[in-house]
């Protein structure tokens, strides 16, 4: 029964990297707008720059590009982490840690999604949120003391 948090950790790292791996897909896929203002916002967001000083001129779809990337790493780095540290069955006071760290930035990246974003994200977000609140909540405080030769 104390091993079942290395399911939900399994977990957590499956849908971290399934998030990734989608998320970076959207990268690629180019909106076809359906009308005449969605051609023109689409128009305006990929060609109009704003200046943000120091000689840094940026277009919205350019910083929308840059945000993206920085979720599917973010969620890469998660997963790949989690991965490792499972794998290599490291102390559970570590995990612990690891993975209380991991609720809050994702906890807080949920909430994020949830007021600025759609249903697909808020969705993946939230499942990688509730399988690391159950792993923590399903691991041992302590570990079981190792005999002294």
């Amino acid at each position: 029964m104390l091993k079942r948090y290395r399911v939900w950790l399994w977990t957590a790292v499956v849908f971290l990297l399934l998030t990734a791996l989608i998320h970076a897909l959207t990268l690629f896929i180019q909106p076809a707008p359906q009308n005449e203002t969605e051609r023109q916002l689409l128009s305006l967001m990929t060609s109009y720059k704003q200046d943000f000083g120091g000689g840094f001129q940026r277009s919205t779809k350019e910083l929308v590009t840059a945000l993206s990337a920085c979720f599917s790493l973010v969620c890469l780095l998660g997963g790949l982490t989690l991965g490792f540290l499972t794998r290599a069955k490291a102390e559970v006071r570590i995990l612990r840690g690891v993975v209380g760290v991991h609720i809050l930035v994702f906890g807080i990246c949920l909430a994020v999604m949830l007021a600025f974003t759609f249903l697909p994200p808020i969705v993946l977000t939230g499942l990688i949120f509730v399988s690391l609140v159950i792993a923590f909540l399903t691991m041992p405080r302590q570990e079981a003391e190792s005999p002294v030769a």
